[in-house]
């Protein structure tokens, strides 16, 4: 009986240690989620602020890079929302956002290829100094979410796809200034258009990475 007794002990604690343990896990993943959903509303919010103010400076200057910048901002806030979405609904929705935002960024690939084809057709060089100046703007705003994203970028396909949205911006601001820089010295639409075609190509790559990385996961879970 004696025997029994310390047998059931040890079960006993064995099993509450399991259960700790499990705990633990619990509450590090919450507070993970926690952390995931706090920086996803701050990067929304930089992203909605910033749509306004350089879609109103595109209009001002003429500017369709601006514009077309502008337009991408407020893409990602919509990708910001599927993933808030997605955040506590498991991976099978996970995926199925992360497919989502792969859709949204072909999308801008093929907004940016129109654009570059009005641009070839009509070549009117925008104002340079503002695409410099809010240019930056946009630059400082993405180089911030990019810094909030950073240490969630590996989490899951949903928070990997969202990080990566966040770096095509930075490039496509990069390139906006590159391309600013160039008007205001040839005083040609050739520059907008030759890095226009260079944003597209990263968009596409983007769409095609993240298509590829969510589509197996998100068909494993509804299978």
């Amino acid at each position: 009986m004696e025997v029994r007794i310390k047998s059931s002990s040890i079960n006993l604690g064995g099993s509450m240690d399991e259960c700790c343990s499990n705990k633990g896990k619990e509450i590090a993943e919450l507070a993970l989620k926690a952390g995931q959903r706090r920086v996803l509303l701050w990067v929304l919010a930089i992203n909605a602020v910033m749509f306004v103010i350089e879609f109103s400076a595109g209009y001002i200057a003429n500017s369709s890079a601006l514009m077309a910048d502008a337009v991408d901002m407020l893409g990602d806030a919509i990708v910001y929302v599927l993933s808030l979405f997605a955040l506590h609904r498991g991976a099978r929705w996970e995926a199925g956002a992360a497919l989502a935002k792969g859709g949204i960024i072909f999308l801008f690939f093929i907004g940016i290829v129109v654009e570059i084809a009005y641009k070839l057709r009509h070549g009117v060089p925008p104002s340079s100094d503002l695409m410099l100046i809010f240019g930056f703007l946009a630059l400082l705003a993405n180089v911030t979410c990019l810094g909030l994203l950073w240490r969630f970028r590996k989490t899951n396909v949903n928070m990997s796809s969202t990080f990566e949205c966040s770096r095509n911006d930075v490039v496509a601001n990069v390139g906006v200034l590159c391309a600013g820089g160039a008007v205001a010295m040839f005083h040609s639409a050739w520059p907008d258009i030759v890095i226009g075609v260079l944003i597209a190509l990263v968009f596409l790559r983007s769409a095609i990475r993240v298509t590829r990385e969510a589509w197996p996961q998100f068909n494993r879970r509804s299978a």
